[in-house]
């Protein structure tokens, strides 16, 4: 009996250990969510400001989002067990609103452009606080889903670079809409994988969860624009 009772008592508080563990990560992350809007909000800020992404071609531009973007991301892995990892990532999220701020500005220029972005912006606060509610109580695995979303943010990508060059508000709208979808799954994905523990490093863990907030807030303002935009 006593020897049982030493199991179980192990057990236990190998069990406690774990989800103090997961619920440090998560609690971590959503710190470090909250402060990288921070830089994001600056970047778009001084992006708006100095007119330098408006100033690019859409060629030009999405050339320069895509090396750094790809390049942050790569650092960010490479640095996340150390505390360079946050500075960096930090680092990141400024450079991404840096690129947001062409589509701000263009927004801006409707007479209810402040409107249609604190829209933007309480719709998206939506979703991530549905999102994470929804993955503290679904107990199944989501594994599975990686693959699906992870094909469709592809092919987003893909048709998204060709509209560049097409420039139809058709298309925008239609990707933007499936952006919505297939970000918040991703978010509900990341959230859900940190909940469970297949995530362990909550930087890693911010810039997926970032980047499905990204997503959704930029692709949330473009449908806005598109249908709500008000000229002088």
């Amino acid at each position: 009996m006593n020897e049982q009772g030493l199991h179980f008592g192990t057990g236990y508080a190998g069990g406690g250990a774990l989800a103090a563990s997961r619920n440090r990560v998560l609690r971590n992350t959503y710190w470090l969510l909250a402060l990288s809007m921070v830089p994001t909000v600056l970047g778009a800020w001084v992006g708006v400001s100095t007119g330098i992404m408006a100033s690019m071609g859409m060629g030009l531009s999405a050339i320069v989002f895509l090396a750094g973007a790809f390049g942050f991301m790569f650092a960010i892995e490479k640095t996340k067990e150390s505390a360079t990892g946050v500075a960096v990532l930090l680092a990141f999220t400024f450079f991404m609103g840096l690129m947001l701020s062409r589509l701000l500005a263009a927004i801006l220029g409707f007479k209810n452009g402040s409107g249609l972005i604190m829209t933007a912006f309480g719709g998206t606060a939506v979703v991530f606080f549905g999102m994470a509610t929804l993955a503290t109580v679904i107990k199944r695995d989501l594994s599975n889903m990686g693959k699906f979303l992870f094909v469709g943010a592809l092919i987003l990508m893909v048709v998204g670079l060709v509209n560049i060059f097409l420039q139809s508000s058709a298309l925008m709208m239609t990707l933007s809409v499936l952006a919505i979808v297939i970000f918040s799954g991703f978010m509900l994905f990341d959230i859900k994988r940190v909940i469970d523990g297949g995530e362990t490093n909550y930087i890693s863990a911010t810039l997926a969860i970032y980047l499905d907030i990204y997503n959704v807030f930029q692709s949330l303002l473009s449908i806005l624009g598109i249908v709500g935009g008000e000229r002088d």
